[in-house]
């Protein structure tokens, strides 16, 4: 629709028929700047008929719009030929999304991104910026999160199924990608393969390291969990990251790391 008017709260369009169309702040992505008399792209999400008055709602930020971008880009979705599986978003900033195709010879992913990445750059575009991982779908659950998680390697994994968890372990190097900046590749990991992610570093065999939950005595486990959700576990892996990373990752304060730093070594000094 073209952009008639914008207010504090939302934007009024026009579609060509005169229809008024109303897209709220919170439908908007973050970075969106439009001018008055431009064309906006969005999805219908909802129609009030309040006093048989009905209401039209847009929104940018739906996983339903970033899938009618990929049917208007792609001529194989719209054509039926590749079937989008799931969609996660976390609108202008990132994005993941589950691909299948119904014939051998179509490459899905190829297909979605593109010759030099000519498809997935218009999508990309229009959201913003908006990075988006196109990944393979598989009814395989353990591949369908190591896929997800990538760019990070997986070491090996233990799958609940009843209870929708999954625990990760990977090489100390590899967490901080699994993480992702934000935290926001665990977080759309999780959305999209509908489990619960927790990332673990492999303890590469030292006996003498403790788990962070065995001094939940001495330390709240609320800032034990900060530290478990930047891919810290053990004593030593905390021990070992300087103070400087400590602070900018987890958003605790100085004097809580400090203090969780003299407990951990003095654990150490025991010995």
């Amino acid at each position: 629709g073209e952009l008639y008017q914008v207010w504090k709260k939302e934007m009024l369009l026009l579609d060509e028929d005169g229809n008024e169309l109303y897209l709220p702040k919170q439908n908007q992505i973050p970075n969106d700047y439009f001018r008055k008399g431009e064309t906006v792209r969005a999805v219908v999400v909802q129609v009030d008929n309040k006093n048989q008055n009905p209401k039209i709602i847009l929104s940018r930020t739906s996983p339903l719009f970033l899938q009618r971008l990929f049917e208007q880009e792609v001529p194989e979705v719209h054509d039926g030929l590749i079937a989008i599986k799931n969609i996660a978003r976390i609108p202008g900033e990132r994005a993941k999304v589950a691909v299948e195709s119904f014939d051998d010879r179509i490459d899905p992913v190829g297909a979605c991104v593109g010759i030099k990445g000519a498809r997935i750059h218009g999508i990309v575009r229009e959201l913003r910026n908006e990075n988006i991982d196109v990944i393979n779908y598989t009814s395989n659950t353990n591949l369908f999160i190591q896929r997800a998680l990538a760019p990070a390697k997986i070491s090996s994994m233990n799958i609940n199924e009843e209870e929708k968890k999954a625990e990760v372990y990977l090489q100390p190097d590899e967490v901080s990608l699994a993480i992702g900046k934000g935290g926001f590749n665990i977080k759309l990991a999780s959305m999209l393969t509908g489990y619960q992610i927790d990332v673990y570093r492999e303890m590469d065999g030292d006996d003498s390291d403790i788990y962070l939950d065995e001094f939940n005595d001495e330390i709240d486990q609320w800032v034990i969990d900060a530290l478990k959700a930047i891919g810290l576990d053990t004593a030593k892996q905390v021990l070992n990251t300087p103070k400087e990373e400590l602070l900018e990752r987890t958003d605790l304060e100085e004097e809580t790391i400090d203090d969780v730093i003299r407990i951990l070594e003095a654990e150490f000094a025991n010995d």
